[in-house]
Formats: structure tokens, C-alpha cells, sequence
């Protein structure tokens, strides 16, 4: 299931980015007492109580400016409007009520979205209390006062913030359609794959209004299955610096990703992998999607019978923190194996949702153990007594041993090895839990 996407957004200096680490839990973004040092959206995970979501941080709003870079975090912060569930509107009591935050807030109206509005630099009630009821005439409903630097009032801030989050029953968890997510930096062909997919197949096409989120779905039928693709081909914006166009990618693919269950990372054949592929991949990565990487414009390059075996090498030697992926080689301008994208696509979702016997895991677990010995520290080895798998989408494993300190990542990563080996699992990631049980 998806989580919640909530935005930071206000003007800049109002303390966005103190807000969103104190809130996030480490530094992630960069703070400085300068207008405008956040221009690029920073996304992270937050649990509160028993509610997840992903938190975006955005650049300062300057509603009318004529400033190159302040248009450009205008528009970014615009998307992660676009694409939010909920908007945390950070003003700033020690600025007072500026006109740029009425503008903001008319902007902010016009989303339909809830906004929560948060007064920052509240360090003492005593002294800014009063101050606070200023902002009521905002018209955003009450103010909620926080100190991201002393951080105080999170609590009430974050309550709030949750409580307008769909109930479950209401999310997209009744839809059993699989749900494939096209990423990639702009100009890679994402819309033309689909293009493709829809003329090629003759596929029945319907648009389903998009969700919270600025998205329209597509529902491919092929071969009597349905599919929901989920374009973000509308990252490509007019703008012509080249850093700011792959800045843009971010919210909107975090967003798809969190939908899917495939994700499909596109590249460009003639480019090759680049840093911002890697950062695109990464999300799905991290979030547990199934995963194909399409090479697309494969009718471009010049080819010899070595030519695909090098390009492959060369992605897993980028990319080597997703060994499991699965690799093709596509032209959607020609249509080279673009249909075959729908038989990857299935093997992958049976991938997502494979069960294991607790007894086979076990045999492989003694199998594993024996041929190559556990790791020991200061004269204590480490046990493995048990395996279990406990989830699906993506598979998650359970092992139980008797000091979680000696089970190195590199064991851990030997173990998923010869469980793949025996199992495949291409296309998907594996999830591990190592859980401490007491030597009897």
C-alpha cells in the first residue's frame, strides 16, 4: 500500500528544511540563514504513531519574482503541490504576516488539497504566543505552532497532519490490477513506450482520472489482462537547465513508485546510465518494487554480437545494488521487444509473490551454513537456527540467531545468494529480518 505523501512548502527562510530534518530525524537537507539554499525537493520516509508517509521538502515560494532560480523552485514546489496528499504551509511568527504569504496561501487554496498550517519559531510561548493568532487571517483554519530548531509542538503538528489521511478501506487496495510505473529522466521515450504499447497492441485504452496525485493512469488490456500504467513523462518541463529538468524528476517519481508494483526504469541506449538513473532506480530500490530496466533506443546504437553482453556488464557495474534486476533491450520508435515487456512484467509479479515452505528455507539455510561457516567475534560464533518467509510484495525472510552483532550484511547477502539460487526471485528484491533468540 502506498504511503501518504505530505509537502513542506512556504516562503523561503522560514525554516523549511529545519523543519523537515528535525521532523525526518537527520540532516538531510542543507540549512543555511540564506534565502533560496534549498533548491533541490528532498524526500524521506516518517512513522508517526502507527501512520507512515513520505515527507518532500521544497524549495521557497516567491509568488512574483523575475529571479531565474526562484521561478524555477516556484515551479518545483508547484509539482510538489500537484502531488501531495497533504501540505504543511510553514510561515514564520518572528517575520510576522507578510503579503508573500497571502499569495502563497491563494496558491495553496487553489490545490484543493488540506493544508495544515504551521507557524515556525515559536521558541517561546511567553514571547511569540500572542503572535500566532496573527496568522487566522490567512483563512487556513488554526494555526499550529512549532520550534523545528528547539523542536517543540510536534506532537499537535503531526497529529493533524495524519488525520487527514484516506482511511485505509478508501486507498487503492482493492484494485488487484498490477500497476507498472514508467521512470526515467526526461527524453528517455517513456511516453512513446506506451504510445507504442497502446497503437502496436491494439490494446483497449481507458483514462482513469488521476488520484490526489497529478497523474493520469492508463489501463492497457493485453492478452485478456489488464494493466494500470502510471506515465510520469510529464516531468519533461520547457525549462533548458539541464540541473533543474532532472531536479524536477524526484516528487513525481517517488510518488509513482509508491504506487506500483512493478517500477520500469528506462534508459537511454546512446547516453548510457547515469547519475540520475541510479537516483531514480534507488527509489524503487529502497521501496521494494519489482524492477525492469528498459534500454531504450536500442535501434540507435551500432551493434556487434559483444554489443548487448558489454552493455549489460556495464549497468550491473553501475547499478550493482540491484543485482536481481531484470535487463531488456528495446526500441519503442521501432517497437523492438516492447511487447515482450508484458511477459517480464508477469514473471516479475509472480516473483513479488512467491511463497517458500519454512522446511525448504531450512534446508537451504543448513546447506548454506555448512558450505561456507558462519562469521565469529572475540571467540563467538554466530548461529543460525531458523528461517521463515512472513511477507510477500516483496518476499521477507525471518531468521533467528543467536547474537544479531555477528550477522554481518555480507552474510546476509550470502544467504539471499543461495536462496536465489534455488529460487530465482528475478525482478525483485528480498527483505531480511534478523531476530536475536536465546541459546536454550
Amino acid at each position: 500500500m502506498s504511503r501518504p505523501i505530505v509537502a513542506i512548502v512556504g516562503r523561503p527562510n522560514v525554516g523549511k528544511s529545519t523543519l523537515f530534518n528535525a521532523l525526518a530525524g537527520e540532516r538531510i537537507s542543507i540549512v543555511k540563514d540564506t534565502p533560496g539554499v534549498t533548491r533541490d525537493r528532498i524526500y524521506a520516509d516518517v512513522t508517526w504513531l502507527d501512520k507512515q508517509f513520505t515527507m518532500i521538502d521544497t524549495g521557497g515560494i516567491e509568488p512574483e519574482t523575475k529571479d531565474l532560480m526562484l521561478a524555477h523552485m516556484r515551479e518545483q514546489a508547484e509539482i510538489a503541490i500537484a502531488t501531495a496528499d497533504v501540505i504543511m504551509f510553514v510561515v514564520d511568527v518572528r517575520q510576522g504576516l507578510v503579503d508573500a504569504d497571502f499569495k502563497v496561501a491563494d496558491m495553496l487554496r487553489r490545490s484543493g488539497k488540506p493544508i495544515v498550517l504551521t507557524v515556525n519559531k515559536v521558541d517561546s510561548v511567553a514571547k511569540f504566543g500572542a503572535d500566532v493568532y496573527e496568522f487566522y487571517n490567512l483563512g487556513l483554519g488554526d494555526p499550529f505552532s512549532v520550534s523545528a530548531a528547539s523542536m517543540l509542538g510536534f506532537g499537535d503538528l503531526l497529529d493533524e497532519v495524519v488525520s487527514h489521511f484516506a482511511p485505509e478501506s478508501m486507498e487503492e487496495a482493492e484494485d488487484e490490477r498490477p500497476r507498472i510505473a514508467i521512470v526515467g529522466k526526461p527524453n528517455v521515450g517513456k511516453s512513446s513506450i506506451i504510445n507504442r504499447l497502446l497503437g502496436e497492441n491494439r490494446c483497449i485504452v481507458s483514462d482513469i482520472a488521476g488520484t490526489t496525485r497529478d497523474a493520469i493512469d492508463t489501463a492497457v488490456t493485453f492478452q485478456d489482462k489488464e494493466y494500470i500504467f502510471i506515465d510520469t513523462a510529464g516531468l519533461r518541463r520547457k525549462n533548458k537547465i539541464k540541473e533543474e529538468i532532472e531536479r524536477f524528476s524526484i516528487i513525481r517519481t517517488v510518488s509513482a513508485v509508491e504506487r506500483a508494483d512493478v517500477v520500469i526504469v528506462v534508459i537511454d541506449a546512446q547516453e548510457g546510465v547515469t547519475e540520475q538513473d541510479a537516483k531514480i532506480a534507488g527509489i524503487a530500490h529502497e521501496r521494494g518494487k519489482g524492477i525492469i530496466i528498459a534500454v531504450n533506443k536500442w535501434d540507435a546504437i551500432e551493434k556487434d554480437d559483444k554489443t548487448i553482453y558489454k552493455q549489460t556488464n556495464k549497468i550491473r557495474e553501475i547499478l550493482s545494488f540491484l543485482p536481481y534486476a531484470e535487463i531488456m533491450f528495446i526500441s519503442a520508435k521501432t517497437g523492438q521487444r516492447v511487447t515482450k515487456m508484458f511477459d517480464i512484467i508477469e514473471v516479475v509479479i509472480q516473483n513479488r509473490t512467491l511463497r517458500i515452505q519454512t522446511g525448504v528455507l531450512n534446508e537451504i539455510l543448513m546447506e548454506a551454513t555448512a558450505l561456507q561457516q558462519p562469521p565469529s567475534d572475540k571467540g563467538k560464533r554466530l548461529r543460525l537456527y531458523y528461517i521463515t518467509q512472513v511477507a510477500i510484495e516483496p518476499p521477507t525472510f525471518v531468521i533467528f540467531v543467536n547474537d544479531k552483532q555477528l550477522m554481518h550484511y555480507s552474510y546476509t547477502r550470502y544467504i539471499e545468494n543461495k536462496i536465489r539460487d534455488a529460487f530465482g526471485f528475478s525482478g525483485t528484491s528480498l527483505k531480511f529480518i534478523i531476530r536475536e533468540r536465546k541459546e536454550s
